[in-house]
């Protein structure tokens, strides 16, 4: 399956992923973690254990603070 994955504010990359491709095997290509991001779908959180079931994603940092 062709994934595009935006990384707000960053890069957009154009990954192939397996039919059984989970959203957090997105991130790891992207050099990220599923702790410091959002996956969204249409604007929706999307859990990252969950099977890719869109083309398109976009991947929000989360900001820490101390």
């Amino acid at each position: 399956m062709h994934v595009t994955v935006e990384i707000a504010g960053e890069d957009t990359h154009e990954l192939e992923v397996d039919a059984d491709a989970t959203y957090g095997d997105l991130l790891a290509p992207v050099d990220l973690s599923p702790h410091e991001v959002s996956v969204l779908v249409d604007g929706e959180h999307v859990p990252t254990d969950q099977p890719v079931e869109h083309d398109h994603v976009r991947v929000v940092r989360l900001i820490k603070g101390g």
